[in-house]
């Protein structure tokens, strides 16, 4: 049986009711919303359960948010409605709405954050340590949503513990956004906690993780270096030696993993009715034997593609593509990434998710101390070394023969090796699209890889109507060009 992980159970009725009640107040004597708060947020167990409702709607979201940013990739495509992501094109209606329900499902997780926030503090029976924890778990789970929602929206409302039940809210710049992100990291990294209270909450590396990849987006090199060498002069992480297809399968991404070596921060799921991860059934094709439920193969990928076409067969990750011809021609291609034979439902495989493993913090850095310092150096070498070596089946801290070789001066060569590694690292990682943009490489690649333009909309996505109809300080002047 899997061990035992940390499970999301929420109480919904006390979170929503913190909430809705105070649309209630005038209609009733009592006010029910300040005794439900009250009565709520004043032991730890109450506030971490609390904090356990941010998670939620973040975990029932991630899954599709990842698929659909890989089906914008250069390598990645979709199936049926899904197809029209890889036009490049904008989205359509059907997938217009689907971005709304993601979009939803962030600013719900940030309500939830919002409402810890505000009421933790006030807590009757709650050491102020405690306190300051949960506002850093809740803070940092924050601002990594607002982080997707920048990078994906542009500048959007800023809803704060402040602000949480004002309805019209103008959409705020997108330097705003990260400025209020670094702000909440910077809470974050001051008070988590170097080893995680349960498997699945952010530590203090998590935060530093965070922080390096925020930092890099933004370009500022130097801090994005320093806070991934925190991270890897913690000494608290390593990556997981492989030697076949199903090492990587089983050991990296496995379904009956509690957490690893590897293991930054992940979304965390298990094997049970509710409690369980979709991506299987998202990628997964019958054929496999990977998944007991088949899946709805909904993307896939292109064995005449030059992308993997120009990929070694010699490194491991490419064999996490099985040809599969299912109507679309004998160059399909289906992802066998994440397995679990075992799930109780087709909705509910055992399989985390990652958001940070340690083979990213090591990119990071590597790509950000060349950018920093203007130069190759050894550790960045080391760094993206120990990825490639581990990749092909060598032991990741020992020199091998696939080590990259660059001089100190081939600064745009190892640029380009570090890109090509993250791609091939983190597919259905949800990785590979926010690179490309934040690169300005995008337009290069889909070119190369797939012979498309990409119209100037693709890359934001739209805001949804709701939020233009309801949301007074926004208006249909105030969307995304294209839309």
């Amino acid at each position: 049986m899997k061990k035992i992980k940390f499970y999301y159970i929420i109480n919904w009725v006390v979170i929503v009711a913190a909430f809705h009640l105070s649309a209630c107040e005038d209609l009733l004597e009592e006010n029910p919303k300040n005794i439900v708060v009250e009565n709520f947020y004043n032991t730890p167990q109450e506030v971490e359960s609390a904090v356990n409702a941010i998670y939620s709607p973040l975990r029932n979201t991630r899954a599709e948010q990842i698929a659909i940013l890989d089906a914008h990739t250069d390598w990645g495509y979709g199936r049926g409605s899904r197809a029209q992501y890889n036009d490049f094109a904008g989205l359509n209606p059907t997938n217009f709405n689907a971005a709304t329900s993601r979009w939803n499902s962030f600013y719900l997780a940030i309500r939830n954050a919002n409402l810890v926030i505000a009421n933790a503090p006030n807590g009757t029976n709650i050491s102020q340590a405690e306190i300051q924890l949960y506002l850093a778990e809740a803070k940092f789970l924050r601002a990594w949503t607002y982080f997707d929602l920048v990078r994906n929206w542009g500048g959007v409302p800023l809803r704060t513990e402040n602000n949480m039940f004002d309805i019209d809210l103008p959409r705020s710049s997108v330097q705003e956004v990260y400025n209020f992100i670094l702000s909440d990291l910077a809470d974050a990294e001051a008070h988590l906690p170097q080893t995680p209270k349960h498997h699945g909450r952010p530590t203090v590396y998590a935060a530093k993780t965070l922080l390096a990849d925020v930092h890099l987006t933004l370009g500022n090199y130097d801090l994005a270096k320093n806070k991934a060498l925190d991270v890897i002069q913690s000494n608290r992480y390593s990556l997981i030696p492989v030697s076949s297809k199903r090492d990587i399968q089983v050991k990296i991404f496995g379904p009956e993993l509690v957490t690893s070596t590897e293991e930054v921060f992940y979304l965390k799921y298990a094997r049970e009715i509710g409690q369980g991860n979709f991506i299987l059934w998202i990628l997964n094709h019958p054929q496999t034997g990977y998944f007991n439920f088949g899946g709805a193969y909904a993307h896939y990928g292109d064995a005449s593609n030059p992308f993997y076409v120009e990929w070694d067969d010699a490194d491991l990750r490419k064999s996490l593509w099985d040809n599969i011809n299912f109507g679309l021609g004998p160059n399909t291609l289906v992802s066998g990434k994440y397995s679990d034979p075992n799930a109780p439902s087709r909705n509910d495989s055992g399989n985390d998710l990652p958001i940070y493993r340690y083979a990213e913090v090591l990119l990071i850095y590597a790509e950000a101390a060349i950018r920093a310092d203007g130069s190759v150096g050894n550790q960045a070498l080391e760094a993206i070394n120990q990825v490639k070596r581990r990749a092909y089946g060598y032991p990741p801290q020992a020199a091998s023969v696939v080590d990259y070789t660059f001089g100190a001066q081939e600064t745009a060569n190892f640029l380009d090796a570090v890109l090509q590694e993250k791609a091939y690292e983190f597919q259905f990682e949800g990785k590979r699209w926010l690179d490309l943009k934040r690169t300005g490489r995008a337009q290069e690649f889909i070119m190369r890889n797939k012979g498309i333009n990409i119209a100037d909309r693709h890359f934001l996505w739209p805001i949804p109507i709701e939020e233009i109809n309801f949301n007074g300080a926004i208006s249909a002047a105030d969307q995304n060009p294209g839309y």
